[in-house]
């Protein structure tokens, strides 16, 4: 891993517009960041949520529960298609810290968004909260009738 020096130009430009976005709480065009076949992987959940309108969603979801996210550093692998961003986060009167570990492809499009959180108490105050606050039919999960 290295800083973020090694990344495409597309890249650089995706992470500017994401950075831009969280900076400004507004991620109402942040599907123009994802790949038609993104996914995000949960921290609460093993199996990762697909395509890019679930993506969305969810990430849209987690600013709006979040206050005082702040990002403070940011690494890229040697090949400049995966980044870790290591943010800090407030979930009601809990502080968190955790990473954001994006995969992109050469186009600059997010094809994976994964994140983490810790301590354990955080992750699980993210986790009922996003349930409260998530659509479930946007992620493929609406209850069958």
């Amino acid at each position: 891993m290295s800083a973020l020096s090694n990344v495409s130009a597309p890249i650089a430009a995706s992470l500017a517009r994401w950075h831009a976005m969280v900076a400004t709480g507004d991620l109402s065009d942040v599907a123009e960041l994802l790949h038609p076949q993104a996914s995000f992987s949960s921290p609460a959940f093993w199996k990762p949520y697909p395509g890019p309108v679930a993506v969305a969603h969810v990430l849209q979801t987690a600013m709006r529960i979040l206050t005082d996210f702040a990002y403070h550093r940011s690494f890229a692998t040697d090949d400049g298609l995966n980044v870790v961003l290591e943010f800090s986060a407030r979930i009601g009167d809990l502080e968190l810290r955790g990473i954001d570990m994006i995969t992109f492809d050469e186009a600059g499009l997010i094809t994976h968004f994964e994140v983490m959180i810790r301590p354990m108490k955080s992750l699980i105050a993210v986790a009922e909260t996003m349930g409260k606050n998530i659509d479930l039919a946007l992620l493929g999960k609406a209850p069958q009738t």
